[in-house]
């Protein structure tokens, strides 16, 4: 049995199917193929049911798969603690992060420390998706907005301000709202579940829900924004998605004195990747850079 072997099939099983797994890992199809063929015929067990349809894990398969995971991570950890001794960071790392955020602010950040840290090799999900941190074998994610309750351990990267603007345009046509109260006189553009919760404002020092109405609902902050700049109503979005437009003219902040609470900016990993050297230094270097440049 081979450690590649173990790798593959720990891919295979959280990718669904050959295809997904062998494009993640860069490989054929066909050599996924006989890996998987060759890891059952070592075990004497049948790990996997194929069909033309789909892939379907068997008892044996899902009892292994820990032991393999488990065997991965402590070469891993091996790998990274023989790295530390000669003084680099060494193995893959698999990270996820907010596409918009990702794309925006920690796409340069990502480059600039693998370009410190050559010998290291990052898998990167951009995904506005809660992934499954340990089911997926992820090694750390980076998350914006309150964490729900659970086993991974959280460190504070920093917060990101949010701000309601619109268009030139539509307040020239619309009028501008000047309290909280105005806002269901106005078209507002809403995000995932704004349309239940409402924008929750800050007023004389207090957090106040306020329910609000519009054209659009969206789970992606910039076509929220494209159809603020084209002026279809008002926005609330935080400041790394909007301050382009902002910047160029093309939306104006209102109800500043009423601006909600910022966003916290953290990084969540599972309790086993603590003693990681990757997710130290990485975390160090992420904590410095967004912490100087939090919006």
């Amino acid at each position: 049995m081979l450690i590649e072997d173990l790798r593959i099939y720990v891919a295979v099983i959280h990718a669904g199917n050959f295809t997904a797994a062998a494009d993640q890992l860069m490989l054929s199809k066909q050599y996924v193929s006989r890996r998987m063929a060759a890891l059952e015929a070592s075990l004497g067990s049948q790990l996997l049911i194929r069909n033309t349809r789909k892939l379907s894990v068997t008892e044996a398969g899902m009892l292994f798969l820990p032991h393999a995971q488990r065997i991965l991570d402590d070469i891993r950890e091996a790998e990274q603690a023989m790295s530390t001794r000669r003084q680099e960071l060494h193995g893959t790392f698999r990270i996820s992060m907010p596409m918009s955020f990702g794309m925006s602010h920690l796409s340069p950040l990502i480059a600039q420390f693998l370009a410190q840290h050559p010998a290291l090799q990052f898998h990167i999900e951009l995904a506005d998706r809660y992934v499954d941190m340990i089911g997926e074998g992820f090694d750390m994610a980076i998350r914006i907005g309150a964490l729900a309750d659970s086993t991974l351990i959280a460190r504070r990267l920093g917060e990101q301000r949010r701000l309601i603007c619109a268009s030139p345009a539509y307040l020239a046509r619309a009028g501008e709202p000047h309290t909280p109260d105005d806002l269901a006189q106005h078209a507002c553009l809403r995000y995932g579940r704004e349309a239940l919760s409402g924008w929750e404002l800050q007023q004389a020092g207090k957090r106040r829900s306020v329910m609000v109405q519009g054209p659009m609902l969206s789970n992606n902050g910039e076509v929220l924004r494209d159809a603020a700049v084209a002026g279809l109503g008002l926005v609330l979005l935080p400041a790394f998605i909007v301050g382009p437009a902002l910047q160029r003219g093309e939306l104006v902040s209102v109800l500043e004195p009423f601006q909600p609470a910022p966003l916290c900016l953290n990084a969540v990993y599972p309790q086993h990747r603590q003693r990681s050297e990757v997710n130290r230094v990485l975390l160090n270097f992420l904590q410095a850079q967004l912490g100087e440049k939090a919006g």
